[in-house]
């Protein structure tokens, strides 16, 4: 049973709501595992690039399984409405980082996925966003390619 909602609380889900984004995130789940597995996850004495993609795509799998089985109990979640749709865009955003990152390196889409992300999601200031975007991407330069001697594509 559902609890009573307040006048200055958003409506709730409900379980069928619940069940679906669970079953969502099982389905990303699987299929981020299924992209690890491609990529070789290595063994535990040496690691292949697929390895913490693989770690992370079974927690989302085990998560969205638990979330499955409480969907009936979940009263706490909220039904979808605009706010969810920055969620989607934030998505959106992150799909389109990953399918031009192998094509024009990480530079560039790094920028602008910050850039984005700040202005337009997070509604800062365009000098901040500015700095920021610019910032965050120098900073992962240095640490992945510079300091790591991570093999990502890249401009420099």
């Amino acid at each position: 049973m559902t609890a009573p909602v307040e006048a200055d609380q958003p409506p709730v889900a409900g379980p069928g709501a619940n069940l679906i984004i669970a079953l969502i995130v099982v389905v990303l789940g699987v299929a981020g595992l299924a992209g690890s597995l491609r990529l070789d996850v290595g063994g535990p004495d040496a690691p292949g690039p697929g390895a913490w993609p693989a770690m992370v795509s079974t927690a989302l799998i085990v998560l969205g399984l638990v979330l499955a089985a409480r969907a009936r109990r979940a009263g706490d979640a909220e039904r979808f409405g605009r706010p969810g749709l920055l969620v989607l865009a934030a998505v959106g955003t992150m799909v389109a980082f990953v399918a031009v990152v192998g094509t024009i390196g990480f530079e560039i889409p790094t920028a602008l996925l910050a850039l984005v992300w700040l202005r337009l999601l997070g509604h800062e200031s365009w000098r901040l966003s500015i700095a920021l975007s610019l910032g965050v991407t120098v900073a992962f330069y240095a640490l992945f390619v510079g300091a790591l001697g991570v093999t990502i594509p890249h401009l420099f």
